[in-house]
């Protein structure tokens, strides 16, 4: 395999050469599907079963329907804080891209410049995935799978060492996992102060608002006295 005796005795390097030579022997075709897959369509799907978990969960209603949402609102939360320490991780680590320190890899995806520890991708994949595993396990699992073949993507596209995908599956995990508490302390009462709101209520729970709406009184009238349903015209 080309470029494998550059790689010495490095097991980093020596994976990164196994898994990357397979897409030097797949067809065209399919490297252009694994680059968008590991570029862009992981990322989505995991941010589709956060969203089709809201909606089941706001379809659903119940008393625990605000904690419930402030665990899936945790989720790209969690992301967006992992990336941010990831800024100084980054700048710290300097390590460049590895098809620039390693001949003959395939390249998937040109213009990757920045530096390469810890992926991104992997970072944000799996912070997802562990927010949305906290809220609801079965989507979770179903997650963390995604985001762990997305850290192989990474690999496979030549764009990231092996090391870089762990570094990103642990950081991910480090920020959803042992923030998840605090967020959950304030998130929930938020979500609760928006369930009760007339107009944003329906944001956490359809049936809380239809319930609300069926019991609400018309100004001027008496529950359960005769034509209730009309106006006190006498008043």
């Amino acid at each position: 395999m080309a470029g494998l005796a550059d790689s010495g005795s490095n097991p980093d390097v020596d994976l990164l050469y196994d898994i990357n030579g397979l897409a030097k022997a797949a067809p065209t075709w399919f490297d252009r599907i694994m680059e968008f897959v590991g570029e862009y369509g992981l990322l989505f799907a995991v941010m589709g079963m956060i969203l089709w978990c809201w909606w089941g969960v706001r379809r659903r209603g119940g008393e625990d329907a605000a904690s419930s949402v402030a665990a899936l609102v945790w989720a790209p939360l969690a992301a967006g804080v992992a990336v941010l320490v990831n800024v100084p991780i980054r700048g710290f680590v300097e390590r460049p891209r590895p098809f620039k320190d390693h001949q003959g890899l395939e390249v998937l995806v040109a213009g990757k410049n920045d530096y390469s520890f810890v992926s991104d991708h992997a970072t944000l994949t799996m912070a997802l995935a562990v927010g949305l595993f906290l809220a609801n396990r079965k989507f979770g699992l179903v997650g963390l799978v995604l985001a762990l073949f997305a850290g192989f993507c990474r690999v496979y596209m030549g764009v990231h060492y092996p090391t870089d995908v762990v570094g990103g599956l642990a950081l991910g995990t480090a920020v959803a996992l042992l923030l998840s508490p605090l967020a959950m302390a304030l998130l929930t009462p938020v979500m609760r102060a928006i369930e009760r709101s007339p107009r944003a209520g329906w944001l956490i729970s359809a049936r809380g608002r239809n319930d609300a709406q069926r019991n609400a009184v018309v100004p001027g009238t008496r529950r359960g006295a005769p034509g209730a349903e009309e106006r006190d015209l006498a008043a």
